[in-house]
């Protein structure tokens, strides 16, 4: 185990990963619109890579769908939650690795590959670059490629901001608060454009860029006061706004849809 494995282990074993999709109004946004997304390319019998699966929240809702899934993931404490959800006649193999290296994997193997955690947790350039490449070559010709990360004005407004820690970020931000990729802090975060830039060397085309989560994080106060039937409607709200590109920005994760070319 590398230091940065050992980083986010401990990491990991002292956080509730299963529930944080699931746990309020707010968090579930992100959710909802993932698999809205998802299910808009999705066709019956694809079969699904998901790398960096964490506990299975994606994994295991579309293999419950009949979907055939393979699930990769490198926290132990994760992958085991993961695997301890899997009941019999669900078509899922889950196994340990990390998405630098799909050896494993065939080239062409899978209609939709899902990169919803990885990006997270990479934080040289090298490395986001292995990633990357690994899910496109294990991705069919035409098949669709999901790719999440996190931004840094999301981490301005919600750690520097809102918990009171701008002094802190001011010092691991360059004069323009690009948001340094330290492994010690956990998380790694691009800007839109940035993401886009890189995103445009490789062997695919973009399709969509979404604001999972738009602003939720920063408004869960308000959001999870509300009833069922406002959640409703601000739900409603976000999916129908949540591609446009003047507001995607401040949004705390972005899903990159492109396809293999």
């Amino acid at each position: 185990m590398n230091e940065v494995e050992k980083i986010l282990n401990e990491y990991y074993n002292n956080y509730d990963e299963d529930s944080r999709l699931i746990k309020d109004k707010a968090h579930q946004i992100e959710f909802i619109t993932t698999t809205k997304y998802i299910e808009k390319y999705l066709e019956r019998g694809n079969k699904i890579l998901e790398i960096g699966a964490g506990t299975g929240r994606y994994s295991i809702y579309y293999a419950k769908k009949g979907f055939d899934v393979n699930s990769i993931e490198l926290i132990n404490k994760n992958l085991e939650i993961l695997k301890s959800k899997i009941t019999n006649g669900m078509k899922i193999k889950a196994i340990q690795g990390n998405a630098t290296d799909l050896s494993i994997y065939e080239e062409n193997s899978f209609d939709i590959t899902l990169v919803l955690g990885p990006l997270y947790h990479l934080y040289e350039d090298l490395d986001i670059d292995k990633a990357i490449k690994e899910a496109i070559r294990v991705t069919k010709k035409g098949g669709k490629i999901f790719i999440a990360y996190i931004t840094d004005d999301a981490v301005i407004y919600s750690y520097g901001v809102r918990k009171g820690n701008l002094k802190r970020l001011k010092e691991i931000c360059d004069k323009n608060w690009n948001v340094a990729k330290i492994k010690e802090e956990i998380f790694s975060t691009f800007k839109v454009k940035d993401f886009s830039n890189l995103i445009s060397r490789y062997n695919v085309k973009e399709i969509e860029t979404i604001a999972t989560d738009g602003i939720a994080p920063n408004l869960a106060e308000y959001i999870n006061k509300m009833d069922d039937e406002e959640f409703e409607i601000y739900v409603d709200y976000h999916l129908k706004n949540c591609d446009r590109k003047d507001l995607i920005g401040y949004s705390s994760h972005i899903l990159e849809i492109v396809e293999k070319v």
